[in-house]
């Protein structure tokens, strides 16, 4: 038998290599997509390897109907001798065979998401969102949209052009979770997440917004009885802002609070930042806070792992989440998190912090200002 290996741009070129040196009696043992060169996954060239043989003893002509696809496109376990059956070359041709039909099954579930497939003017954006880490199924819903109206344009638009088509795009993907609805809608502001994520800080520059902007009467109410430092640093705060603070070391302290500060217009509450993995964590926020009570706020950091973002989302999420805050804009370059966990979980941003200043480092978030962010176009304060 002889075996052969083939490299072309597409299927088509590789089986005409094929039939023309094997012959129209040679049979596909094995197919496979290969990338070379590109940067960051994209600008790849991509290439059809196959592997095909052709065994002289063997008559192989076909019974060609209409309509048939040509036998040398379809893969199959050649016709071996009895004799043959045993050998060791048999058993790895069988185990080749046996992988070719699982890679096609996988060829056919895939979609070229390479640059190439697309034309120059989408490169540019695409590869920006891709560094900023929008997640590539959003990627590739963009340059399907993006590929719909270029046909629409019949190919005139011009990079500029195919920028405003990837904002608006965007803009379209974050809106129905970014309404334009009042914040604080409750008396009850409840700030939680993990620990480390700038809860505390957080908390006191949105109390400084109601106190210095809307002219709120606030309250402060910690349950961060782990931390001493906590307790200190929301006392200062609270200072500051020349506004009360209760310490909340069990349910009928937090109940004493609430009554005491009945007359307030907002109160906010600083829960403890333990191990969001510990699902005793919010058994314990449970009995002390009433979650349905309170608007909830879900406090993230922009320079955590995605994968970690989406656990803890998801370890809170027997709690009625209102919004995400994000943290840490200013400690990391890559905003594509932003999107990726909005649309995932369909749940909007009320803010997104970028410093420690109380309390100007901190922005409302909306859908302009999010695209801005993840766009690298300045936005406005």
């Amino acid at each position: 038998m002889k075996v052969k290996k083939y490299r072309a741009s597409s299927m088509p070129e590789a089986m005409k290599k094929v039939r023309s040196d094997l012959g129209e009696q040679a049979i596909l043992l094995q197919s496979k997509t290969v990338y070379t060169g590109g940067f960051l996954g994209f600008f790849k060239k991509k290439n059809i390897e196959v592997v095909a043989a052709v065994d002289p003893q063997i008559d192989r002509t076909p019974i060609k109907k209409e309509g048939q696809i040509p036998p040398a496109y379809i893969p199959q376990a050649p016709v071996l001798k009895e004799k043959h059956a045993v050998q060791a070359d048999d058993g790895k041709l069988a185990s080749e065979v046996s992988e070719l039909k699982e890679m096609i099954k996988q060829l056919s579930r895939q979609t070229d998401r390479s640059l190439e497939a697309y034309p120059k003017e989408f490169h540019g954006v695409l590869l920006h969102l891709k560094t900023q880490e929008v997640s590539d199924a959003l990627i590739h819903e963009l340059a399907q949209t993006l590929m719909e109206k270029w046909k629409q344009e019949k190919g005139t638009a011009d990079e500029e052009r195919v920028r405003q088509w990837s904002r608006d795009w965007m803009q379209g993907k974050l809106q129905p979770y970014q309404p334009e609805e009042a914040l604080f809608n409750k008396k009850y502001i409840n700030i939680m997440g993990p620990t480390g994520v700038g809860k505390t800080t957080t908390l006191a520059k949105i109390a400084a917004m109601n106190v210095l902007e809307h002219k709120k009467k606030i309250a402060f109410i910690t349950t961060d009885t782990y931390r001493i430092a906590a307790i200190e640093q929301l006392k200062i705060y609270a200072n500051l802002l020349n506004v009360p603070v209760e310490v909340a070391y069990k349910a009928e302290d937090f109940r004493k609070a609430v009554d005491k500060f009945k007359e307030y217009d907002l109160i906010f509450i600083d829960t403890a930042g333990r191990n969001y993995r510990e699902s005793s964590y919010i058994n314990e926020l449970e009995q002390i806070i009433s979650f349905d009570e309170s608007e909830n706020y879900l406090v993230l950091s922009l320079t955590s792992k995605e994968n970690d973002l989406e656990e803890i989302i998801e370890n809170f999420s027997k709690v009625p989440i209102y919004r995400l805050i994000f943290t840490k804009l200013d400690e990391t370059k890559t905003r594509g998190t932003l999107l990726n966990l909005i649309h995932k979980y369909n749940k909007g941003a009320a803010f997104i912090t970028n410093g420690q200043n109380v309390p100007d480092d901190m922005m409302k978030a909306d859908t302009v200002k999010i695209t801005n962010l993840i766009f690298g176009d300045k936005y406005s304060e």
